[in-house]
This record gives structure tokens, C-alpha cells and sequence, in this order.
């Protein structure tokens, strides 16, 4: 898969996000960086489609170079982040079995070992309305680095872990993310450990 940011901008109002992205992006391991405001999870949504730019355009195509159609790049992406929310009405299962109607799981994967890499087995008959936000963060992430996608994007990742989340967290990406295009926005080195290619939000700040 590769995805392609021609000359995209985003503004609010008046006022400029970010100006003139131009940027492609292969399989492996990229990080969006920049300080607290500067547009890194503006972008991420650009990147989704969750946002359209302002100007420009981003495009995504297949392995066999044939352009694949916006409103058809959902099946082929999975996002976790801190606005994203859960049906917190639903049990860890209920959950699990909702995802899987419509993204499956990559290895085929089963609700079982789904679990077993929650570690969260005491609280699986709990509505997730009653987790800690530790307990969500786990599941948002589990939910976008185990689904069968070719794009993964994860914003702030560690948001709300402790250093054994985060250690989880490391294992569970490092493990789920071969051979995906694995997009991080964050300011933690934990956060983006894998990435070797840095991309720096303050190149894309209007002058």
C-alpha cells in the first residue's frame, strides 16, 4: 500500500494548521512529530480521512499501483487514539465481536487470544464504561494493531499507560505491525520507538 499527501493544507478559520505536506509513504514505520498544538493528530486525520485538507489531496494505492476510491480506504485502515471512543455500553466480548463484523483480525486471530493479549481477564463480563482509562487505551490499541489492515495509525499510543502498559504496548506493536504501513504521532520516544523515519510538523508551519 502507499499513501500520498500532495500539497495538503488544513486551516480553521483563518488560521493555518499546516501548509504544504508533501509526502509519500511506503510500508514501514513513520513518526509525526512537533510540540503540543502543532497539528500532528490534524494531520493523522487527514492521513485517515476522518478530515479533508483545505487544499490539496491525499491519495492511496494498492500494491499493483491501481488508485483506491476514499470512501473504500476504511477496510484497508486502523486508528487508535485518545478521542476515538469505545461502545462503552458493551462488554470486552461484545466489543471484540462487534469489531470483527466489520474489520477482521490479522493471524486469524480469535476472540480467546484476543483476550489473553488484554491481560484484562477479570473484567471481561464489566461494561467498558466501568474500565480505567488504562483498561480503554489497552483495548483501543488492540483493537487497530490486531485488525487484518494494511494501514496503521496510532496517535499518542501510550496515552493513559503505566511503564508495564507501556512495556505491553512495545510488545503488542513490535509483534502486529510487520509488512503495514505504521504511522505514530507523538512526542514519546517510547511512543515511537520503531519509526525510522521522522517527520517534523514544524516544516509545514505557514511562515
Amino acid at each position: 500500500m502507499t499513501i500520498i499527501l500532495e500539497n495538503i493544507g488544513k486551516r480553521f478559520l483563518y488560521d493555518w494548521i499546516f501548509r504544504n505536506v508533501n509526502y509519500t509513504f511506503h510500508n514501514g514505520a513513520f513518526a509525526i512529530l512537533g510540540h503540543n498544538g502543532s497539528g500532528k493528530s490534524t494531520l493523522m486525520k487527514a492521513i485517515s480521512g476522518h478530515l479533508t485538507p483545505s487544499v490539496g489531496k491525499v491519495q492511496y494505492y494498492t500494491p499493483t499501483n491501481q488508485l483506491v476510491a476514499e470512501e473504500n480506504m476504511y477496510k484497508n485502515i486502523s486508528y487508535a487514539a485518545p478521542y476515538i471512543e469505545l461502545i462503552e455500553e458493551f462488554t470486552l466480548e461484545e466489543q471484540l465481536q462487534f469489531h470483527q463484523q466489520f474489520k477482521a483480525f490479522q493471524d486469524n486471530l480469535g476472540i480467546l487470544e484476543l483476550k489473553e493479549i488484554l491481560k484484562l481477564a477479570n473484567t471481561q463480563n464489566k461494561q467498558i464504561k466501568y474500565y480505567s482509562s488504562g483498561m480503554k487505551q489497552r483495548l483501543k490499541l488492540v483493537l487497530a494493531c490486531c485488525a487484518a489492515t494494511s494501514i496503521l495509525l496510532l496517535d499518542e499510543p501510550t496515552t493513559n499507560l503505566d511503564r508495564q502498559g507501556v512495556r505491553w504496548y512495545q510488545d503488542l506493536v513490535s509483534k502486529y505491525s510487520n509488512g503495514k504501513i505504521l504511522i505514530i504521532a507523538s512526542n514519546a520516544e517510547d511512543d515511537y520507538f520503531l519509526c525510522k523515519e521522522q517527520i517534523l510538523m514544524t516544516d509545514f508551519k505557514k511562515k
